[in-house]
C-alpha cells in the first residue's frame, strides 16, 4: 500500500527546501517539535546539522523518517 506524501517547505540556513514525507511521519515530527518547543524549521535545521556532522549517507527525508521511528521507539520504550 502506497500512501501519498505531504510536502512541507522550510528554510534551512536561509535556504528554502521542500520535504516530502508520509503523513504519519509528519505527525510524529510535529509531536517532537511540540515537545521540543522550537519551530519546525529550527527543529529540522538542527536534525540536518546532526545528519551532516555524522556524515550520514541518508538524505534529509530518509533521516527524518529514521528520526521519527527512533522517537516513537523512545516514547513507547
Amino acid at each position: 500500500m502506497t500512501k501519498a506524501t505531504k510536502k512541507r517547505s522550510v528554510s534551512i540556513h536561509a535556504h528554502r527546501t521542500s520535504i516530502a514525507l508520509e503523513p504519519e511521519f509528519w505527525t510524529v515530527i510535529d509531536e517532537a517539535v511540540g515537545a521540543d518547543g522550537r519551530s519546525l524549521a529550527a527543529f529540522i535545521t538542527a536534525l540536518d546539522d546532526e545528519r551532516i556532522a555524522a556524515d550520514s549517507p541518508q538524505g534529509l527525508a530518509s533521516y527524518l523518517r529514521l528520526f521519527a521511528l527512533a522517537y516513537v521507539q523512545d516514547q513507547t520504550g
